[in-house]
């Protein structure tokens, strides 16, 4: 071996010492990637789990065991919690950057979310939705903010194996996704609606148990606090805190906030959140030109997004309603879970993105540029939409119409989800990396949070406009957004 294979080969060895002290290996990862593929699997378990059956728990009579809400504040009540979820990550990054570290907080997350779940089993009416949701509001946040960052600390910046672990961890997102709602939706079926959010409590501590078992292989960086939070400072964020917590209950006890406009106020925080910090990026003087240009080339994909976003969550929303009241779901005699629909998706995914990634890895540079993929994604999401109109005037619609429905929309998503993340770590100015994250994060709850407040607009009478109106106006967006693809590649300067 020649010197400089064999210090090739010592700096290896150092590498993997850092980024996988247990020494382990799994399915040639990293072993510690075994965790966390298996909390995040577990947590989507229970988080689509619990909110597969979350609409219905709330606008079914009390005497089917839900809570009797009125259906459109039901469905806005989804899509404010969905979106909030998103805004909650924004915080669970602050505490992880600067409080607890990411390994800490990602543990304290997952304990929320358990916390929430066994919230809803176990607490009786409003109260146990109320407490619920938001531990399990604030826990997902957290988790979602700070697991992506546990798998990148496995490897070196260009340590080849790196994109597959994230795909093997990805795969477990969808899993998890798969099996949730199939579970719970059967329990809450067969059983009632507070077993069903039991199982999504039980899935979550076994996530949570295997993780606390074998937490000390990750590495020594992810339990540091990268920039932490002068003691000094401690007594002003805590006081902030208290004040915001203050305000909003005071805002929900004179009922100036409220399970009709709750959706609506969530849009607005990010809506308003968005603004400030492209107003800060633009303004600020750490950017150069080229920084600057990449900043305003995300402002149409942020609300490209956003769009797409706003029909794609309303899996959620109107198509849990519409599984409820429109679909045929007997088979042979027995009828299918309403939340079984849910699990459309995440198998699509599970089948369509190899055949995704291997599409783009054969055209390599020949492949759309993203603001194109973008494109054709809200594009492909809008038809999802148009697809339910020959279905409007048939009574009980076929199970499969509606899972073409899912496979289009699936599409969609593989076209402009998947790039999306990357895309905004890509065009982040080096002085704030975060911030970008975060605007992606708000065009997510932006979207999520659109989902429940147009929900208010559907019945079964406004099918037609409703389906017809959303989706023509998503794909003129995506047209749009073909049509400045490339000025807004040429912004991007130099991202591809």
């Amino acid at each position: 071996m020649n010197s400089q294979a064999a210090s090739d080969a010592v700096a290896h060895e150092s590498d993997e010492a850092v980024h996988n002290p247990s020494g382990r290996t799994f399915l040639g990862q990293p072993g510690p990637l075994a965790n966390l593929f298996s909390v995040e699997l577990w947590e989507r378990f229970s988080f689509y789990g619990m909110q597969g059956i979350l609409a219905i728990y709330m606008y079914f009579a009390a005497t089917d065991g839900g809570l009797g809400i009125d259906e459109g504040a039901a469905l806005g009540i989804v899509g404010a919690y969905g979106g909030s979820v998103y805004l909650f990550s924004i915080l669970g990054a602050l505490v992880s950057d600067r409080l607890l570290g990411p390994e800490r907080t990602l543990f304290g997350s997952a304990a929320m979310i358990m916390l929430g779940h066994l919230a809803l089993a176990f607490v009786p009416g409003v109260p146990g939705l109320l407490a619920g949701l938001l531990l399990v509001g604030v826990g997902s946040g957290g988790l979602k903010s700070t697991a992506a960052t546990l798998v990148g600390s496995l490897y070196s910046r260009d340590d080849p194996r790196r994109d597959a672990g994230f795909s093997i961890y990805y795969m477990g997102i969808n899993i998890g996704g798969l099996l949730g709602p199939l579970i719970t939706g059967l329990a809450q079926q067969m059983w009632g609606f507070h077993l069903g959010f039991g199982l999504a409590a039980v899935g979550m501590a076994i996530g949570l148990i295997q993780y606390v078992a074998t937490r000390r292989g990750l590495p020594a960086s992810v339990h540091r606090v990268p920039d932490p939070l002068p003691r000094s400072q401690y007594p002003l964020w805590a006081g902030i805190g208290v004040g915001v917590l203050a305000l909003v209950l005071v805002l929900v006890l004179t009922g100036v906030l409220n399970a009709g406009n709750l959706a609506a106020v969530v849009a607005g925080l990010s809506v308003a959140g968005a603004v400030v910090i492209f107003a800060l990026l633009l303004t600020s003087k750490k950017l150069d030109a080229d920084e600057r240009s990449r900043v305003v080339a995300f402002i149409p994909l942020f609300i490209g997004t956003s769009a797409f976003f706003a029909l794609f969550q309303q899996q959620f929303t109107v198509i849990t309603l519409y599984s409820d009241t429109r679909l045929d779901r007997e088979i042979l005699g027995w009828e299918m879970p309403i939340s079984w629909v849910q699990s459309l998706n995440p198998f699509f995914i599970i089948v369509l993105a190899p055949v995704m990634a291997a599409l783009w890895t054969r055209l390599g540079t020949r492949q759309p540029t993203t603001p194109a993929k973008f494109g054709v994604g809200i594009i492909l999401m809008g038809s999802a939409f148009l697809l339910f109109l020959p279905m409007a005037s048939v009574v009980a619609v076929p199970v499969l119409w509606i899972a073409m429905i899912m496979v289009v929309a699936t599409l969609g998503e593989l076209w402009l989800s998947p790039v999306g993340l990357s895309l905004a770590t890509k065009l982040a100015p080096a002085a704030y990396p975060v911030l970008m994250m975060a605007l992606y994060n708000l065009s997510v709850a932006l979207g999520t949070a659109l989902s429940g407040s147009l929900a208010s607009f559907y019945s079964a009478e406004t099918e037609v406009a409703y389906f017809g109106a959303l989706g023509a106006v998503t794909i003129a967006i995506g047209v749009m957004m073909l049509l400045v693809a490339r000025p807004v590649g040429r912004a991007m300067r130099g991202v591809r």
